[in-house]
């Protein structure tokens, strides 16, 4: 499988954080109650597992991130934190091949889903119905587009780290009757004159909520918004299992 943020990993993590300012609160409501073991599928660089592991205290977390220049950051901030060393494994393969405990109290799926397709979200789904202990549930976000659109090109980052200045655009055309390819441009600046300019570009499985439903009801699953409508935030569970 190509790792497609070989290339772009050191923007992606920083640029990520201001987000999960925002996801961070939600995502700790959703997971009260739960106590571990708890999977944070497609982990990053981490900002995600460590909201995990504030808001669960003492759970064993399974961090699954096959992408290496992100799991190196992954693995750097858990071997930072004494605590998370002592609870956070960290897998490299994909979630399909991931061995995971035989019983989960959570799955944590935020940022990711749109890189799973059609059989990589059955697979997922099949892990939650034959895996959640009574009370478990799994939180993810839908982001958009709903649907294979294109989107133009915007602005979702700017920041300044000492000197240096980082800017990354997206944009997005439709791949197909479910995907869209996102292409994304990175520009790194010193003292405002350009020293960079960097270029990636991924696959998008897009996925709505009308979709998610029958998926899920195939697996005796069901769903509940949480957290900001703008979120698009989920918990998914076995309907009061």
């Amino acid at each position: 499988m190509a790792d497609e943020y070989e290339r772009s990993a050191e923007f992606v993590d920083v640029m990520l954080a201001p987000h999960w300012a925002a996801l961070g609160p939600p995502l700790a409501e959703a997971l009260q109650g739960v106590t571990g073991p708890i999977v944070d599928v497609g982990a990053g660089g981490g900002h995600g597992t460590r909201v995990i592991a504030k808001a669960v205290a003492e759970a064993e977390i399974v961090a699954v991130e096959p992408s290496m220049p992100l799991r190196s950051i992954l693995l750097a901030r858990v071997n930072e934190s004494a605590e998370l060393r002592d609870r956070v494994t960290v897998l490299p393969e994909p979630f399909s091949e991931a061995v995971l405990p035989p019983r989960l109290s959570a799955v944590v799926a935020m940022n990711v889903i749109g890189h799973f397709d059609a059989a990589g979200r059955q697979a997922l789904w099949t892990v939650l119905a034959d895996r959640l202990v009574p009370g478990g549930r799994a939180v993810l976000n839908l982001e958009p587009p709903a649907e294979p659109m294109a989107v133009p090109e915007s602005r979702f980052a700017d920041m300044r780290i000492g000197r240096r200045r980082y800017e990354g655009w997206g944009r997005a055309e439709p791949a197909g009757p479910d995907r869209i390819t996102w292409h994304m441009t990175y520009r790194t600046y010193q003292d405002d004159r350009l020293t960079g300019v960097l270029e990636a570009r991924y696959d998008w499985w897009v996925l709505d909520e009308r979709r998610l439903k029958e998926e899920l009801g195939r697996h005796g699953l069901v769903h509940r918004r949480t957290g900001p409508d703008e979120l698009g935030m989920y918990v998914i569970d076995r309907g009061g299992a």
